[in-house]
């Protein structure tokens, strides 16, 4: 279901000329197309991040000094 707003602001854009509503896709593309590059960078650094093997030893670490809570009876 589309936003109240986004009602709105889709009305607002057809009262545009064309080449204000050309301008404004071109600033939307390029926001999409800065966004889309900074999650690849995000994602890739969460992949280097679970490939580190320090990062692994450590997480290993975490987990076991935390297994004794499996066993409180307080999961499903």
């Amino acid at each position: 279901m589309i936003s109240i707003d986004l009602d709105r602001l889709n009305d607002m854009i057809q009262q545009l000329t064309l080449m204000e509503q050309v301008w404004l896709l071109e600033q939307l593309a390029h926001h999409i197309r800065k966004q889309a590059a900074h999650q690849q960078v995000f994602e890739s650094q969460l992949e280097a991040m679970a490939s580190d093997p320090q990062i692994q030893r450590e997480l290993r670490e975490i987990e076991a000094e935390f297994v004794a809570a499996d066993f409180d009876g307080l999961s499903d």
